[in-house]
């Protein structure tokens, strides 16, 4: 990008993030002061915009993320408001009120700061939709409660529902204003972007002030003017006297009264950083970057620490300036620096007409800002039963929020948000699927006869696949689960490769059905333990540790995979039936299935085609990517075929025995081998290649019909096992 150009976008997004935050970083300051009374909103009206300066300047400087613009916000204002009308309805001096509210914007700043530096930014982040929602729509309604009596022109003390119902009590002057306002805030943007609708809403309430001033003389006079925010000095002195005052009132402050602003502090500290980060993950998503919360949780702390000391409002990082900001060019963090430039030379030029700024503009200003703080979509969770105690959630903390408090809406809302998920991982089942052992074999290939006995006794087994969690809330649905197989199978198999955590009570009942399998002389089998889980524990370890796997537990097995475990017990069942597997002896070609009932004359045409060859445990017989059109029959020992994958990790696909062949699929189409084959033990191999079988075809074309039938035959027997198999996995 050309240097000119990408200066004036930093420029240009500066000045358009300003005009946005501005007004209503204005609006926000009036809130939080005029508690204090009515000759205390000038103060907090440039409170606001010392705290746009500070804030754009010093977090833009320090939290290191491009084009975020931070400035005053609505938590903000919602929380230090709510803390002024306690504070106030206590009869404690305004000074003191000041005072407080200030200590706790500096705790607010430290804590944020501590957030960074203890690396709490992505956890932040983490906080639950519907507490996020019911915040913000609970700021929202906070700040359209607080503003609608300033509408109205209601006067100061007056309870909400009597002067909403009070017409008497009406100021028609504010009506009017507001009304304009709210009106052109909602109708600006549809009719242009190229101003900020604040800043016409501002505008616009000021010139309908000044229009009812003809038809009023009374509107164009200062003094005890209610309708407008006045002349400076709600302490009878300057600015800086006004503030130096405040902290020289911490010497008559009460240590007692020191515990006040702690639950404040922590409230407005988590509220502006969720508000931050949540600006920071949709900028992210616009702008393909990403952002490094914990040092913005440390740039945010830092700018609210600076605009507390020279007596600015508190912030966070804001939407609505930040995508204003990029739209108008912003790239970097330059154009937040300038943005809070650019406040300080409007303070200086304009700060004296700040004084004729209506009351009621501001509130029109906030009310829609409130409004729009409503999460509206989140009522599309009320369209389905599943989601609709989720809504639950956020209605809950939006009561709590206006009935108690912020804080407390915080902890309600995040305690119904786990036990939502306690209930959601308790409703969903922890058993993915149930098969059998002659329904899913191992991938070691038997000869007919084995696989005839390992479907009859199949039955034996059951494999149970987990997932999830397995803890206190899942522990009975998996017991419920296990207890009618456990008298009726021998071998009860946990495929553990998807389970996220198991806790003591889990355990403790897996120990149970350790025992119970036991006094049936059955075997529980672990398979599959995961190597990595979201806690960073080791499955298998903590198993030994709680006492279920442990080497004197010989009804206990563990196998790295679920084929180990069925090649496993596969080996045991053919064993108890007594079949006869001597492997050490080298089969001769009639004893292979493939070559049985064939005339002795043909065979030793076929021997004759033959190659021995042997191998050591071991070793590579051939590699994915060979050329070569050999078939493989296995005289002595057994072969294991894998594929290769990612790095040095292979997938097992199939282990052939004695008797048995492989290599057919490049036998008959003569391509590059699609797997590797290595021998499992010492192996003893006989091998045709296809030139020599298409010799031997041309003379007894019979023999070669019948040894592709045959293979034909393997291969559609291996296919139905295969199918049954996948079924299996279907249905379950």
């Amino acid at each position: 990008m050309d240097k000119p150009k990408s200066v004036m976008g930093e420029v240009w997004g500066g000045l358009a993030a300003m005009l946005v935050a501005l007004p209503s970083a204005i609006a926000f300051g009036v809130t939080i002061f005029s508690p204090l009374g009515g000759r205390w909103a000038a103060e907090g009206a440039i409170a606001g915009i010392l705290g746009t300066i500070a804030l754009g300047i010093v977090a833009a400087t320090f939290g290191g993320t491009n084009r975020l613009i931070t400035a005053p916000c609505a938590p903000a204002a919602a929380v230090l408001a709510a803390l002024a009308i306690q504070l106030t309805q206590k009869n404690m001096p305004p000074e003191s009120v000041l005072l407080l509210m200030t200590l706790v914007a500096l705790l607010c700043g430290a804590l944020q700061i501590l957030f960074g530096v203890i690396r709490l930014g992505r956890l932040i982040k983490y906080m639950p939709y519907p507490v996020v929602s019911g915040y913000l729509s609970g700021v929202g309604l906070i700040i359209i409660i607080s503003q609608v009596p300033k509408l109205f022109g209601v006067p100061s003390g007056t309870p909400f529902w009597k002067g909403l119902f009070s017409p008497s009590l009406w100021v028609w002057h504010g009506l009017a204003i507001g009304g304009v306002t709210i009106g052109v805030m909602l109708l600006a943007p549809k009719l242009t972007k190229a101003v900020p609708a604040a800043i016409l809403a501002l505008a616009s309430g000021i010139l309908t002030y000044f229009g009812l001033s003809f038809a009023d003389k009374s509107l164009l006079t200062l003094a005890e003017n209610k309708l407008v925010i006045g002349q400076f000095g709600g302490s009878g002195g300057g600015f800086l006297t006004a503030l130096v005052g405040r902290w020289q009132a911490i010497a008559a402050l009460n240590p007692s009264e020191l515990t006040i602003i702690i639950t404040p502090a922590l409230t407005l500290a988590v509220l502006l950083s969720i508000d931050t980060l949540k600006t920071c993950v949709v900028l992210d998503a616009l702008t393909r970057s990403r952002h490094n919360s914990n040092r913005e949780l440390i740039g945010q702390g830092l700018g609210n620490l600076a605009t507390t000391v020279i007596g600015g409002v508190p912030g966070a990082g804001q939407m609505g300036a930040t995508l204003v900001n990029i739209s108008s060019g912003g790239q970097t963090r330059m154009s937040g620096v300038i943005e809070g430039t650019l406040a300080l030379l409007a303070f200086l030029v304009l700060g004296k007409l700040i004084a004729w700024v209506p009351i009621a503009a501001l509130a029109g200003i906030l009310i829609v800002v409130g409004f729009r703080m409503f999460d509206r979509n989140s009522l599309h969770l009320l369209k389905s039963r599943s989601t609709i105690l989720d809504f639950a959630v956020i209605v809950a903390v939006v009561v709590v929020a206006e009935t108690v408090s912020l804080i407390a809406a915080s902890g309600v809302g995040i305690a119904l948000a786990i036990l939502l998920f306690i209930r959601e991982q308790v409703g969903g089942s922890v058993v993915r699927r149930i098969t059998y052992g002659n329904q899913m074999f191992s991938k070691h290939v038997r000869l007919p006869e084995e696989m005839e006995i390992l479907e009859k006794y199949g039955d034996r087994t059951v494999i149970f696949e987990l997932q999830g969690s397995l803890f206190f809330g899942t522990t009975d649905q998996l017991y419920t689960a296990l207890e009618p197989e456990l008298k009726k199978r021998k071998y009860v198999v946990l495929d553990m490769r998807r389970v996220h955590w198991v806790d003591v009570t889990a355990a403790h009942m897996l120990e149970q059905i350790e025992d119970t399998l036991h006094e049936h002389r059955g075997y529980l089998i672990f398979s599959h333990f995961p190597h990595t889980v979201p806690s960073g524990r080791d499955l298998e370890g903590y198993m030994g540790e709680v006492g279920i796997v442990r080497p004197e537990h010989h009804r206990v097995r563990v196998f790295e995979s679920r084929d180990e475990a069925l090649q496993w017990i596969e080996d045991r069942t053919l064993n108890e039936v007594h079949v006869e597997r001597v492997m050490e002896q080298p089969l001769e070609l009639r004893e292979m299935s493939l070559f049985a009932g064939r005339k002795e004359e043909t065979l030793v045409a076929l021997e004759a085609c033959l190659e021995t060859r042997s191998y050591k445990a071991g070793e590579k017989i051939f590699s994915r990517g060979d050329q070569g059109d050999e078939l493989f029959l296995i005289r002595r020992g057994a072969v294991r075929v894998v594929l290769p994958v990612a790095g040095k990790l292979a997938y097992h696909l199939a282990t052939f025995g004695r008797g048995d062949f492989l290599g057919e699929m490049t036998f008959l189409d003569r391509e590059p081998r699609s797997a590797d084959a290595i021998a499992f033990t010492d192996v003893e191999l006989l091998v045709l290649s296809r030139a020599r079988f298409d010799t031997l075809a041309s003379e007894h074309k019979k023999l070669a019909i019948q040894l592709l039938e045959g293979l034909a035959r393997t291969i559609a027997i291996r296919l139905r096992r295969a199918n049954t198999e996948l079924r299996a996995l279907q249905e379950g």
